[in-house]
């Protein structure tokens, strides 16, 4: 398996993980949801990692579970600004230094805010982008709200 930005910044930090790859397919609309069914993972454990901006200078990471939207308002909410938006593709991808659709919140480029849904924290491992389509890393939900310092927020809409 090929080291990514992400990988090498959980070995950096000692933190355990398992790197998991499957073929993508490059029609594949859903990035997430595509990772789920073809490692046949439950969708309520892999996580999307969206970058969001307040419309000013602000970035942040908001990690929502693959089978949810993104409320944006809630996000700005628990970021303390005033609103949010999806960040432009071209903006997300410099930001992180990662493709879209392989957007890790581990490694990235520029380290940003995270925030992710309170779902989270009901669950002892989650799966997020290993920093490139088709693969995934599983990791202990504790190690990666510590290693993010992310905070909890309900952000995620059905």
């Amino acid at each position: 398996m090929a080291a990514t930005p992400a990988s090498s910044f959980l070995k950096a930090r000692g933190i355990a993980f398992a790197q998991l790859e499957y073929r993508h397919d490059p029609r594949a609309e859903g990035y997430g949801m595509e990772a789920a069914e073809k490692l046949g993972l439950d969708a309520a454990s892999v996580f999307k990692t969206l970058v969001v901006w307040d419309e000013g200078k602000a970035h942040a990471l908001a990690l929502v579970p693959v089978a949810s939207r993104l409320s944006l308002g809630a996000a700005a909410k628990a970021l303390g600004w005033k609103r949010a938006t999806l960040a432009r593709p071209a903006d997300a991808e410099r930001l992180t230094g990662y493709v879209l659709g392989g957007i890790s919140p581990f490694g990235t480029r520029r380290p940003l805010p995270v925030v992710a849904d309170r779902s989270i924290s009901l669950l002892a491992a989650v799966h997020v982008s290993g920093g490139r389509r088709g693969v995934e890393i599983r990791v202990g939900t504790g190690d990666l709200m510590r290693a993010l310092d992310a905070r909890l927020a309900d952000i995620a809409a059905v």
